[in-house]
């Protein structure tokens, strides 16, 4: 006798797909992460023009990418996944995360070089002038943007490329990064506007 199975409306099917975290591949993960180093070298080369006046290659490569932004991001993608339903605890998790992670680079730029490429001191509930609150709050919405929006667009939009090309765009760019990386650690991207000596300024922030 053969079993009769409901029809699932498709409705339903949306419905229930709008709770799961999608999957993103290694092409998508790889181009997603320059996608996001690149944004957040346009925000703060913006940022910089619009406050200062004055064009600042910010990061300590020399490249138009800042890590961070992209490491972070990928961290978002991948380790708040099984949060996905919940929006407003992905929004705090990413201030968390974000921020865990800023500081922490933020302090190994400083042990490595003696120098500070970023600096919350004059914000505040800033906490040792690496990390502060309103940053904070910036990473949770921009977290949430990255999840339900900007990574599933993304995704699509990569994805209509040929497969060939998809993978060449991800060789080219992770032979630069590393290249760019490698040459950094010998000379990284210094200067007014970029760094300041954190020896010298050490009494002032202490």
């Amino acid at each position: 006798m053969t079993a009769i199975h409901p029809k699932v409306h498709p409705a339903t099917k949306r419905k229930s797909n709008r709770n799961q975290a999608p999957v993103y591949d290694i092409y998508t993960l790889i181009l997603l992460f320059f996608l996001l180093c690149l944004i957040g070298w346009l925000w703060e080369v913006a940022f910089f023009r619009v406050t200062k006046g004055i064009y600042v290659n910010r990061g300590v490569l020399s490249g138009p990418w800042l890590p961070i932004y992209g490491t972070g991001g990928i961290c978002i993608l991948l380790l708040l996944r099984r949060f996905y339903h919940r929006p407003v605890l992905t929004f705090f998790l990413s201030m968390l995360l974000c921020s865990t992670l800023e500081y922490l680079t933020g302090w190994w730029l400083e042990y490595t070089w003696d120098n500070r490429w970023w600096d919350y001191s004059n914000y505040a509930f800033n906490l040792n002038g690496r990390i502060c609150l309103i940053g904070a709050v910036f990473f949770g919405f921009a977290g949430i943007v990255l999840i339900y929006i900007l990574a599933p667009a993304a995704s699509k939009l990569f994805h209509l490329l040929p497969k060939k090309l998809l993978i060449f765009l991800c060789v080219v760019f992770l032979i630069l990064f590393l290249w760019d990386c490698i040459t950094s650690m010998s000379h990284p991207n210094t200067g007014t506007g970029i760094t300041f000596c954190y020896r010298m300024d050490y009494n002032i922030l202490i």
